[in-house]
């Protein structure tokens, strides 16, 4: 293991190039890539790296590089790519035929604003328009739990029990372009973690089709397929997270990473980064004798509802984060985790950082006295109104 600086754009690209050498005694390594800020950087790092049984394709759009990648993965290799904000949209489409045909790519999103307006800086709203087609999604909050993370996709995605993409999400600039201290396992190790990819229903000497037309209660039964293994995933990552702990000597965090939860009135909940800052508050609020805890949540899908409720347990009030916006509801995590807290408990919605805004302690210390003053919960609150 060795450490180096790395941006979380490169140590995406770096945790890919490990786990494309990893496969060199399978069906190899294919990637299909386009530029797009802030992702950028992660395509241009991969494109340099020497792939023993493999190869980078450049292509003409977003929807091409994903298309690269369902063919590859159909064929058996181990495939991935990276997009960030309108890119990721231009690619939903074949996101989802990647998703419904149960192909392991792993996908990273340098989270950016959806435009127009035009705004090139952190907004969760680009992954969360994909939360119901069928990929699996992380957020991470450093730029380890970047390169974490995607080694660990590949092992997640790859599992027979579950077989279908995953994201992992970066917010942009805020971690893409931030350079941090890494550590790097050797090929050696990653080989150890990451067994050859096995994708039963590759293309090959058997003819077969991938994505044919079919009758409802087919797809009723493939739906049913996908959605039983996307909530056995949750199940799926804590073996892996126990292989990774194996292999490499340091832990991956859970679906739910909580913080002086034990006797917690009041709760941050948040996604990526929002939830380091918010960890430095609770510190600072406990001095001062309030009982404050936090919970970042990390896997958004599966939604990890048992974790959640297990955490929210007794907990009277709960400010929820949310640098996205469902357009006439409210916050995306707002809106599925109310469902989970206990019953009577006050939740409330702060929509912070769109577009890039920071999220400085100063600001989630009004949120926390704004939460403290309720009676009960209203509409969604705009940081600037606090």
């Amino acid at each position: 293991m060795k450490g180096e600086l790395l941006s979380a754009n490169h140590a995406a690209a770096l945790a890919a190039t490990l786990a494309a050498r990893a496969n060199r005694f399978g069906r190899g390594f294919c990637s299909g890539v386009y530029p797009i800020t802030p992702s950028t950087e992660c395509m241009e790092f991969l494109c340099n790296q020497v792939i023993e049984k493999g190869k980078v394709v450049r292509v003409e759009s977003e929807h091409s590089a994903m298309g690269v990648c369902i063919g590859a993965s159909a064929a058996g290799a181990r495939s991935f790519t990276a997009t960030a904000s309108n890119g990721l949209a231009y690619m939903a489409e074949n996101c989802v035929a990647a998703a419904s045909l149960r192909l392991p790519i792993v996908l990273t999103v340098a989270n950016r604003t959806m435009g127009p307006p035009w705004n090139i800086w952190a907004d969760h709203g680009d992954a969360l328009m994909l939360r119901d087609l069928g990929l699996i999604q992380f957020y991470c909050a450093d730029n380890q739990e970047v390169f974490d993370t995607v080694l660990a996709a590949f092992r997640l995605a790859e599992d027979p029990r579950v077989l279908m993409p995953v994201m992992v999400c970066m917010e942009g600039f805020i971690l893409s372009h931030t350079v941090a201290q890494t550590d790097v396992p050797s090929q050696e190790q990653v080989d150890a973690f990451l067994p050859p990819t096995r994708v039963p229903q590759q293309l090959g000497s058997t003819p077969h089709s991938l994505g044919q037309m079919e009758l409802p209660r087919q797809t009723e039964a493939h739906r049913k397929q996908h959605h039983e293994a996307m909530r056995a995933a949750g199940a799926v990552l804590d073996e892996v997270r126990a292989e990774f702990g194996r292999h490499f000597d340091r832990e991956l965090p859970g679906a739910v990473v909580p913080y002086r939860m034990g006797d917690a009135e009041t709760v941050i909940v948040s996604l990526g980064t929002m939830g380091l800052t918010a960890e430095r508050v609770v510190d600072s609020l406990r001095e001062r004798g309030q009982q404050v805890g936090a919970l970042r949540v990390r896997l958004f899908r599966p939604f990890p509802v048992a974790d959640l409720r297990r955490q929210l347990a007794g907990k009277k009030r709960i400010a929820v984060l949310d640098r996205d916006l469902s357009v006439g509801l409210g916050g995306i995590l707002w809106s599925e985790l109310r469902g989970v807290a206990d019953p009577g408990a006050l939740v409330q919605n702060y929509l912070t950082g769109l577009g890039g805004g920071d999220v400085c302690p100063e600001h989630l210390e009004r949120i926390v006295d704004d939460v403290c003053s309720r009676s009960e919960a209203g509409d969604p609150v705009f940081l600037e109104e606090l």
